[in-house]
């Protein structure tokens, strides 16, 4: 049983939560008091043990099961990469991109975030995912994504090949030796899988513009999240193989955050 010592130590209310988390160097202290409480349902005990968790750094997302992702909730199992509202202008421009009854390819997946917002904006197309991890999969074929196991375009139906309208993801970006750099609980949870591109950063990034076009019809858009110089790293790649009209897309701070390219003709 845990001691009354120990009980002592819950908020009892929404202020005194906020300021725990707060203290603790939560900056959106008051949202994740509200959905730690929402998800306790007034259970003292739960919430109790949803703090505690919350304190060692486990991300929130995989306390509370879901996310807002493009104003869907979004189901997130423990061991998930947790999508990132940062990646959501990417998923919207991808919308704009796809036809009301084309085809879309999601890469890595995670909990299916991105091809969900696809298929819920355009529900006469058709959305396919996949990802490298049994779990993401798990998750996103939760979510209610067509995802399939296995590396970039590699499980992918080859009835696709050729079709799709777009092809849009979030794969692994950071550069190997700035992981160091990463928030600290970041590997105490999640995968390193998830972020790490290589010595450049680049790696997967570059996979992705050599075997996109099996699957990209002429004229279909890739886009892919990115950082740093990552984009101007890319531009011999782009241009040796077809792609034309690159857009370099920034965040609300001027910070390069992907690039979206069209394939070109057949040269």
């Amino acid at each position: 049983m845990r001691g009354p010592g120990r009980r002592a130590c819950l908020p009892e209310d929404a202020g005194s939560l906020e300021a725990l988390l707060l203290g603790a160097g939560f900056v959106a202290a008051q949202e994740e008091a509200d959905e730690l409480r929402a998800c306790a349902a007034g259970d003292a005990e739960l919430l109790e043990a949803l703090v505690g968790r919350r304190l060692t750094g486990e991300p929130l997302a995989w306390i509370t099961g879901t996310v807002s992702f493009c104003s869907s909730e979004i189901g997130v199992d423990p061991g998930v990469y947790v999508p990132r509202w940062q990646s959501e202008p990417l998923a919207l421009r991808a919308v704009e991109r796809l036809p009301a009854n084309g085809v879309a390819i999601d890469l890595c997946t995670g909990t299916g975030a991105m091809a969900k917002t696809l298929a819920t904006s355009r529900p006469g197309a058709r959305v396919v995912a996949s990802d490298v991890d049994e779990r993401a999969v798990a998750c996103a074929a939760a979510n209610g994504v067509e995802v399939y196991c296995g590396d970039l375009f590699t499980p992918l139906p080859r009835t696709l090949e050729g079709r799709a309208d777009v092809v849009v993801g979030v794969v692994p970006y950071v550069p190997t030796p700035a992981l160091a750099l990463l928030p600290r609980d970041t590997f105490a949870f999640e995968s390193p899988l998830s972020y790490d591109g290589g010595r450049e950063g680049t790696e997967i990034l570059r996979r992705v513009l050599a075997e996109c076009p099996r699957f990209l019809r002429r004229g279909g858009a890739l886009l892919l999240e990115l950082g740093g110089e990552q984009a101007d790293a890319l531009g011999d790649d782009l241009d040796r193989l077809g792609y034309v009209d690159v857009v370099v897309l920034f965040d609300q701070d001027g910070d390069v955050r992907g690039v979206e390219v069209t394939l070109g003709q057949r040269r």
